[in-house]
């Protein structure tokens, strides 16, 4: 599965199990549904904390998992929030705010994003329209061996050909 290419907005991957019935991978956020705003307190506007993740049903191989955050609307092209890798198979979810650390205790790595910092940054976008916001969840059939630090596109070369299934929630966010 290529799941790297585009923009594909897919929020429900959908999978069939060896007896034939259907697994749901999917991420939610406790914080906000697909498709609405991003509460104030996960942007620049407010305290710039993670927002809660949970994910369900991961597909059988799962090794790993990454997580990448991204503004498709951005005036310069996509914009990069945050990049996280080396999950462990055994995580069902980020809690709020992760600490902006290179590694979480449970030796996962947080990459640079494109505000050239290690961790999140949230939303923080110009005035006008609202922006989209993709947290995108990858179960991968490998587990990254990339140092704390690297870039959305370091981590797409590393997990290409590994990537299992891919789940995503969206969320809006904009300022006057």
């Amino acid at each position: 599965m290529r799941a790297f290419a585009g923009s594909v907005s897919v929020l429900l991957c959908v999978l069939v199990s060896p007896g034939g019935g259907a697994l749901a991978f999917q991420i939610t956020s406790a914080a906000f549904k697909h498709g609405e705003s991003v509460p104030k307190k996960y942007t620049c506007d407010g305290a710039n904390a993670s927002p809660p993740l949970a994910w369900k049903e991961p597909p059988a191989g799962t090794k790993s998992f990454a997580v990448v955050c991204e503004d498709p609307d951005a005036p310069a092209g996509t914009w990069v929030h945050w990049v996280l890798y080396g999950l462990p198979a055994a995580a069902s979810g980020l809690p709020e705010g992760v600490t902006p650390t290179p590694t979480l205790p449970d030796g996962s790595r947080q990459g640079t994003n494109d505000f050239k910092k290690t961790g999140y940054g949230g939303p923080c976008p110009p005035p006008g329209t609202p922006h989209q916001y993709y947290f995108r969840l990858y179960a991968l059939d490998t587990a990254p061996t990339l140092a704390p630090g690297a870039t959305k596109q370091q981590l797409l070369h590393a997990v290409e050909g590994h990537v299992i299934a891919q789940a995503e929630v969206m969320g809006h966010y904009g300022r006057q």
